[in-house]
């Protein structure tokens, strides 16, 4: 089992900054892909970013290309997304994800295994 537990999120203007962590334990792999997704209310929850074990590759949904940044920290065992000029309609909870699959498809959720459970970001205008 992995536990994955995010941190990071909050209330911030249109504009702002913020980083998200997600930090693994358990059974952790650093050969494991990680990702990103996010859920606003009533909406379905959506990928949002990837990376692949060595952190040479990472994937993007259109929406966060250019704003968003995906990162990891193997030794830490540590998933970062650092998120630029926040919008209002960024607005969501953003969910931490691991997956085992020797070839996943970053941006479909049923790649992943493990999930956190959660962090709230908030944009205001």
């Amino acid at each position: 089992q992995v536990q994955l537990v995010e941190s990071g999120g909050g209330l911030v203007q249109a504009g702002d900054s913020l980083r998200l962590s997600c930090a693994a334990s358990g059974r952790t792999s650093s050969s494991y892909a990680m990702g990103w997704f996010r859920q606003a209310p009533g909406k379905e929850r959506d990928f949002v970013a990837g990376i692949n074990w060595s952190g040479i590759s990472t994937y993007y949904a259109d929406f966060v290309k250019g704003r968003f940044t995906i990162s990891r920290d193997n030794a830490k065992n540590t998933v970062f997304l650092q998120m630029n000029s926040l919008k209002p309609e960024d607005t969501a909870v953003y969910y931490c994800a691991a997956g085992i699959l020797r070839r996943p498809v970053y941006s479909d959720s049923a790649s992943y295994n493990y999930w956190g459970q959660g962090t709230q970001v908030t944009v205001s205008s």
